[in-house]
C-alpha cells in the first residue's frame, strides 16, 4: 500500500516542481520554451495512453480473438465523451484566450484558468489510479513497475505543466506564493481521483479493460482538444513538433524498462 501511496503523490510533485518555476523565471514564459513544453507534454500523454493503457487493455481480452478490440473501443469513446462533457458543463478559461468556455459563471479569471487545469489534469489522475488499481490484481497482467512508470512519466509531464499554469497565473497579477500555490494546488486532483479509483478497485477489476481505455480517451481529449492547438498556434511550431517527439520517445522506453 505504501508503494500505492508514493506512486499517487509523485504526479503532484511534479506538479508542484513545475509550478516552483514561478520563482525563477520572469513574470512570462517565453513563448519558444512554452512551445515546446506543450509539445513535450503531449508527446509523454499520447505514450501513455497508447502503450500503457490501449494496448495493455487489448492484451488482457486477447482470448477473445478479433473481439480484443471492443471493451478498448467502447472505453476508448467514453472517455472522450466524459472530458466532452465535463468540458461543455465547466465554466473555465484556457491561457492564453479572453474568452470563457462553458456556461456563464461570475467566476474570477484566476478561478477559470485553475478549472481549465483541473479538466486537464483529472484524466491523469484516473490513469494512475486504474493502472494501481490493475496492478494489485495478478490476473490483469499489470506490475506495479509498470504503474510506477505511469506515474513518472505523468509527473514529468506535469513538470512543465506546472509551470505553463504558475506563470499565467503570476502574468495575472498574483504573487510569486500565490501563483505557485495555485498552480500546486491545480494537480491535487490528481492524487484524489487516482486514490478513489484505488479504493474501488474491487469494482474496477470486472471492467478494467474498459477503464484504461477510458482513462486513454480522456488523456487524448485533453492533447487534441487543447495542447496540441495551444502548441501549433502561431510561431515556433518546430519546437513543439520537436518536443512532442522527446515526450512521446521518453514516455515509450520508461513503460518498457520499468514495465
Amino acid at each position: 500500500m505504501e508503494t500505492i501511496a508514493i506512486g499517487l503523490t509523485i504526479p503532484l510533485l511534479g506538479t508542484m516542481l513545475g509550478s516552483a518555476f514561478v520563482f525563477f523565471m520572469k513574470d512570462e514564459m517565453p513563448e519558444r520554451v512554452q512551445k515546446t513544453l506543450l509539445g513535450f507534454a503531449s508527446g509523454v500523454m499520447v505514450a501513455a495512453s497508447v502503450w500503457s493503457l490501449l494496448i495493455p487493455a487489448m492484451e488482457m481480452e486477447e482470448a477473445k480473438g478479433a473481439w480484443s478490440m471492443f471493451p478498448a473501443s467502447i472505453g476508448f469513446l467514453l472517455g472522450i465523451g466524459f472530458l466532452l462533457m465535463i468540458d461543455e458543463l465547466t465554466p473555465h478559461l484556457h491561457i492564453g484566450n479572453d474568452k470563457p468556455e462553458g456556461p456563464r459563471s461570475r467566476l474570477s479569471r484566476t478561478a477559470m484558468l485553475a478549472l481549465a487545469v483541473t479538466i486537464h489534469n483529472l484524466p491523469e489522475g484516473m490513469a494512475v489510479g486504474i493502472v494501481f488499481a490493475g496492478a494489485q490484481d495478478s490476473a490483469s497482467g499489470l506490475s506495479l513497475a509498470s504503474a510506477l512508470a505511469v506515474s513518472i512519466g505523468i509527473a514529468i509531464q506535469n513538470i512543465p505543466e506546472g509551470a505553463i499554469i504558475s506563470m499565467p497565473m503570476r502574468a495575472e497579477g498574483n504573487s510569486r506564493w500565490r501563483a505557485f500555490m495555485l498552480g500546486s494546488l491545480s494537480g491535487a486532483v490528481e492524487p484524489i481521483g487516482g486514490l478513489a479509483v484505488v479504493l474501488l478497485a474491487s469494482l474496477m477489476i470486472p471492467v478494467l479493460p474498459y477503464m484504461l481505455a477510458f482513462a486513454a480517451g480522456a488523456m487524448l481529449y485533453v492533447v487534441v482538444e487543447e495542447l496540441i492547438p495551444e502548441a501549433s498556434a502561431g510561431k515556433h511550431t518546430n519546437l513543439s513538433t520537436i518536443g512532442f517527439a522527446v515526450g512521446f520517445v521518453l514516455m515509450m522506453v520508461l513503460d518498457v524498462v520499468l514495465g
